[in-house]
């Protein structure tokens, strides 16, 4: 009778265990797939002025709540977030968008007035918008090549280098995000390697996809996901996802080996773009493997990379 009892009990405490479990995995999903549809909101409206009471409406949480989680998630607050991407993509449209005034450029991200947007402008690069557009952003964007040593040291010619200008469609992805641009991002794509091989996914397509630009932001703080579009959606994966928009794209192949990579963007954002007369979008570009230098021990990659733009 009493090990009858004891095994109830037992019995009791394990299933109490599994059901905390599921739960906990439940609500991290979720936590995971509310944050990530913030950033795409932030993403969609970046060149308005993000109203988050509206957004806490939609999502049905409160202002505290989606914070909190998005903090979690991300490592940083909705706020920054939102600061980052607009500065992003003024520093960029200060350089393509010629005939724009920086007043222009301000009401493009989302900046009410002028004065702030030069506030927080030379808070992030310690030059003036003015200053940016007249050439001094060549010493920024160099000081963050040379922190990598074999983006510095590459002796790869990217000048005779053309796009082919291409429609893309929205393409669901599976991913793993990364903070930093450097080999640790090694450790990510084995991660997303080991999934696939779990789920016995063979047919796939490998993204490195950029949520900042690490010509303009330090190598450090970049984040990066590391993604697959599988040709069937997946209905039980506890592998987050979210879409890629489509839009038209700037397609750039070559091939090349570590380091290649952020040269290349140096030269298609400062040289190519500059002179292209596009001017590129606040979409997110991402690199198309067809070899991996992440995953392969030669550290040598085949990639297509698409720049969102238009004109």
């Amino acid at each position: 009778m009493l090990l009858l009892k004891k095994l109830t009990i037992f019995a009791q405490n394990y299933f109490k265990s599994c059901y905390n479990i599921n739960m906990k995995k439940i609500t991290i999903e979720k936590h995971a797939k509310l944050a990530n549809n913030i950033m795409y909101y932030i993403y969609k409206y970046i060149d308005t002025d993000i109203n988050l009471d509206e957004l806490s409406f939609e999502l049905d949480i409160s202002k505290f709540h989606m914070h909190r989680l998005f903090k979690e998630e991300f490592g940083e607050n909705i706020y920054e977030t939102i600061k980052s991407i607009r500065l992003q993509k003024a520093s960029l449209l200060l350089l393509t968008n010629k005939n724009s005034t920086i007043t222009d450029v301000a009401k493009m991200c989302g900046y009410s007035s002028q004065g702030a947007f030069i506030r927080v402008f030379k808070q992030k690069f310690n030059m003036t918008p003015k200053q940016w557009k007249m050439g001094e952003y060549k010493k920024f964007t160099n000081d963050i090549l040379i922190k990598s040593e074999s983006a510095s040291k590459a002796l790869v010619d990217f000048s005779n280098l053309e796009p082919s200008i291409v429609k893309m469609p929205a393409m669901k992805a599976y991913y793993i995000r990364h903070k930093g641009y450097d080999r640790s991002i090694r450790n990510t794509w084995q991660k997303l390697k080991t999934w696939l091989l779990c789920n016995d996914i063979e047919n796939y397509k490998q993204l490195g996809l950029h949520h900042d630009n690490p010509t303009i932001t330090p190598l450090d703080e970049c984040r990066y996901n590391a993604c697959v579009v599988v040709e069937n959606e997946l209905s039980n994966t506890t592998l987050p996802s979210f879409t890629i928009p489509s839009g038209v794209y700037a397609k750039f192949d070559f091939d090349g080996k570590y380091g290649d990579i952020l040269k290349f963007m140096h030269w298609v954002y400062f040289e190519w773009l500059i002179n292209s007369g596009y001017e590129t979008t606040t979409n997110p570009s991402y690199a198309m493997y067809e070899k991996n230098h992440f995953l392969d021990k030669d550290e040598k990659f085949i990639v297509s990379y698409y720049i969102p733009i238009r004109l």
